[in-house]
């Protein structure tokens, strides 16, 4: 039971805390920043589309899915001194993630997004006043929330585009604009976030707190040159021969240990029901057996897994409980978990405060769908969550802060997919590469789209074409994101 009094206490300090966080921005806000030469003011802005079928079904969250759409951003700059430069940004919608509905099908949700980007685009090319990507982000988020608003208004729709929706529709925007930056200025954006670019700290946008201390601080300017890749095991994907209902026979592998040995995998991202007990624990045991047995052909003792829930879990009784019985079913299973990931509901407000915390003290449990921003962060941490999900399609400006946040806190940290290909893939890749806890990259879309990676495979090789379980991200300090 909670305490009632610790949850009044809680109360007031978020109350205190908030308050004082509005204070200080607002005063911030109201000084006069200087302009700097380095400064970009958006030229023009323009994007498309590209769809893909899935070659294999993924089901995530109770739901099958079979396609994606990609949004592709184009957006030209100029710095105050005359430079000039395009960026570009991509990211699949995610409408069934970002914008779970019962009451509105896939293609009406998919459509409100595609409203949403014509809006949002034109929302940032009217903005003419130079500045730095974080504060251009900054300052037009509240006006791409207010547009998600008009367009559901627009299109009749009985529930609101949520904001985590929002940002992903945004996310390909703020990175062709970090992009650009980088690009105007021969630098990868890692090393475009310290004063000499940057006029406001981590102060004016997470609170005193972060008074005094640049965004850099928390980046690495330089990317790990290798890095592990983490390989989903969907839910409906078949994990031995047994299982192939239907061969695909496209010439890639088709079962775990086919996978496995393809790709040299040692990570392994599992994806979990959280409402049938005996089969999570099942499912990761029957991992745990094709796995083992596939490594010892390899001769490899060590790997790793996660484990996701999609929110499905009803609450940390069903994970403590799932917790012990792997613990006794399969114990090499459960020696090999690295992190748990948003076991429970995102909204936050219904989940109690410090309700995670017991399986927090187990393994690391990481907030993914809550995180839509830094109050959310702050909510998270307080209802026992001890890590967080960074992701590229929730915004370059918007992962880069929270990683700040995060690692202050001492926060278990990771970078997660959203079945990205092409250069969405290259962006998230770049983000793990440079927040210096972050220890593996998810990369989804070779396994479900690898039609959409086809083209970029020369350029990154790397990147593409793993066969050691591991991806050479050495080549991700080019300008901009890299994605040239």
């Amino acid at each position: 039971m909670t305490n009632p009094t610790r949850r009044a206490f809680l109360g007031a300090a978020s109350a205190a805390t908030a308050t004082a966080m509005t204070t200080s921005l607002a005063s911030r806000a109201a000084a006069a920043f200087s302009p700097r030469p380095t400064d970009v003011a958006v030229e023009d802005v323009s994007f498309e589309y590209e769809d893909y079928r899935y070659r294999a079904p993924l089901k995530f969250g109770g739901i099958v899915v079979e396609r994606a759409t990609i949004l592709n951003v184009t957006c030209a700059v100029r710095t105050r001194d005359g430079r000039a430069a395009k960026g570009f940004g991509s990211m699949p919608l995610g409408n069934v993630w970002s914008f779970p509905s019962r009451a509105h099908s896939y293609d009406e949700t998919l459509a409100a997004m595609k409203a949403l980007a014509g809006k949002i685009r034109d929302i940032t090319a009217g903005r003419r006043e130079p500045g730095h990507p974080i504060d251009i982000n900054h300052d037009l988020e509240p006006d791409y929330l207010k547009a998600a608003v008009d367009a559901a208004r627009e299109r009749g729709l009985s529930e609101p585009i949520p904001k985590l929706c929002a940002l992903v529709v945004a996310s390909p925007f703020d990175a062709a604009i970090h992009d650009a930056f980088g690009k105007a200025h021969g630098l990868n954006c890692y090393r475009t976030y310290g004063p000499e670019f940057m006029d406001r700290d981590l102060g004016d946008y997470l609170g005193p707190e972060f008074r005094g201390e640049p965004v850099g601080r928390y980046v690495s300017p330089k990317a790990k040159g290798r890095m592990p890749m983490y390989h989903l095991v969907g839910a409906v994907d078949p994990i031995t021969a047994e299982d192939v209902e239907k061969p695909i026979g496209d010439g890639l592998p088709e079962t775990l240990p086919d996978w496995i040995a393809y790709n040299g995998l040692t990570h392994l991202k599992i994806k979990l029901n959280g409402e049938d007990l005996d089969w999570d624990v099942a499912r990761v045991a029957k991992v745990e057996r094709a796995a083992a047995a596939a490594q010892a052909r390899r001769g490899v003792s060590e790997w790793a897994y996660s484990l996701d829930f999609n929110e499905r879990a009803p609450d940390v009784a069903y994970l403590l409980e799932f917790i012990d019985r792997l613990k006794a079913e399969a114990p090499d299973g459960f020696r090999r978990i690295q992190y748990i990931e948003q076991p429970t509901a995102r909204d936050l407000s219904v989940v109690q405060p410090g309700e995670l915390a017991p399986a927090a003290r187990v393994l690391p449990v990481v907030a993914d769908e809550s995180l839509t921003d830094y109050e959310t962060l702050l909510m998270a941490r307080d209802r026992g969550y001890n890590g967080a999900a960074l992701k590229a399609c929730k915004g370059q400006s918007h992962a880069v802060l929270l990683a700040a946040a995060a690692q202050k806190f001492n926060m278990f940290l990771c970078v997660q997919d959203l079945t990205c290909p092409g250069a969405s893939l290259i962006h998230s890749a770049g983000l793990s590469a440079h927040i210096p806890s972050v220890r593996a990259i998810e990369a989804n879309a070779r396994q479900y789209m690898p039609d959409a990676n086809r083209a970029w495979e020369p350029r990154f090789p790397g990147i593409f074409r793993v066969t050691d379980g591991t991806m050479d991200t050495s080549a991700l300090d080019g300008p901009g994101l890299s994605v040239v």
